[in-house]
């Protein structure tokens, strides 16, 4: 593999990170990604490295902060579903028993648009947007300088390697970086080590312990987007009746606090709301949860993350050997020499997304397509 002309630094990692359109500054995380990694490997050797990973989740994040599938899969999706259509079919005939004067097309389009689920799909966007900053201010910036400050070096030096971890702060995650200490310690070891088995299994260490970090780090930013669907439903009851009886001209702005007082005729269009904003709910979520649970890798390879792995452990990471990744593993990794229950049904549950990453890491970390560049030579052009 042939090097970079140079190696990313961090102030070019500090300035990407302080875009401000989120779209644009993705595409630079995912390039900037791939410029870490492809520098890494040509040191370790062409193995894949977390940047490596982190290039294919960037970009897929990418498809979920322009939301171009998502929107087109919840548009689509939605109103398809026989318990949605049924309740909207539900709210707007209460909403003729409260008197409403509208056809009943008009007052179930109306209804539709008091969900608004294009909001959910910004929240969800906005959150994955947030999270891919996170990660590449924090985790991008110490490869940036691990790179600078460590890659350079053609014998073990033990004061460059803690020079490098003394800024980093000691604990777990989520405010502590020791995974992160413990990750570049074992990048630094990959170094002088002649052996390929022990190299891989040194490599894997750091995928793992940077995982480990990445993954609890994010876990705000994970379940917020999950839970985008989620609507208050007073909201929508005031949405949606100022909307239904604005054509009452001045008293537009008073209906809904008046018709909240007349409890007992609002609790057919307050159920059939309920029930109307459970089902989108629940199909919205599921919709965010194949889309965020999608990863495409080189070549048009589709990983479901919901379903179980079917690839398998490279020879060298088939039988491990390394105490401190035996370790790791145990700790992490229920099933850790198979790929059983690999599959993450919940996507916001960090011990199911840990299970598959640790087994995404081990089985493709030996796979060459996946240092490949993440954008054609136009597209890098473009940017």
């Amino acid at each position: 593999m042939t090097p970079p002309a140079a190696i990313v630094t961090v102030p070019e990692v500090e300035s990407i990170a302080a875009q401000s359109d989120p779209v644009l500054r993705n595409l630079h995380i995912t390039q900037c990604y791939h410029e870490l990694s492809a520098t890494l490997a040509a040191r370790t050797g062409p193995s894949a490295n977390w940047c490596t990973f982190a290039t294919w989740a960037s970009k897929q994040a990418g498809q979920t902060i322009l939301q171009e599938d998502l929107s087109q899969a919840v548009k689509v999706g939605l109103p398809q579903v026989q318990e949605v259509s049924a309740a909207v079919d539900k709210v707007a005939g209460a909403l003729k028993q409260l008197g409403a004067r509208r056809p009943t097309l008009e007052l179930q389009a109306l209804v539709w648009d008091a969900v608004h689920p294009a909001a959910a799909l910004n929240r969800a966007s906005e959150a994955v947007a947030r999270g891919n900053l996170k990660v590449f201010a924090e985790i991008g910036r110490e490869f940036a300088r691990f790179e600078e400050m460590c890659l350079a070096d053609q014998t073990f030096e033990d004061q460059t390697i803690e020079g490098f971890c003394a800024p980093l702060r000691s604990g777990d995650p989520p405010d502590g970086q020791g995974c992160l200490k413990q990750a570049f310690r074992s990048y630094y070891r990959s170094f002088f080590e002649s052996d390929p088995k022990r190299r891989a299994e040194l490599l894997l260490l750091a995928n793992i312990d940077i995982g480990f970090h990445e993954q609890t780090r994010l876990q705000p930013e994970i379940a917020a987007a999950l839970d985008a669907s989620l609507v208050d439903p007073r909201e929508f009851l005031d949405r949606l009746l100022q909307t239904v009886f604005s054509d009452r001209g001045g008293l537009a702005a008073l209906v809904g606090s008046f018709l909240r007082r007349l409890f007992d005729r609002l609790t057919p269009l307050m159920q059939s709301g309920e029930i109307l904003l459970a089902a989108v709910r629940q199909q919205v979520r599921r919709i965010i949860s194949e889309h965020l649970m999608t990863l495409t890798l080189p070549h048009g390879v589709r990983l479901r993350l919901g379903r179980d792995l079917s690839a398998q452990f490279p020879p060298s990471l088939e039988k491990i050997a390394n105490p401190e990744l035996q370790a790791l593993l145990a700790r992490l990794d229920p099933t850790p020499d198979s790929l059983r229950d690999t599959g993450a049904s919940d996507w916001a549950d960090l011990p199911e997304r840990l299970h598959f990453i640790i087994d995404l890491f081990r089985c493709y970390q030996e796979v060459p397509d996946l240092l490949e560049p993440p954008f054609t030579p136009e597209q890098r052009a473009t940017l």
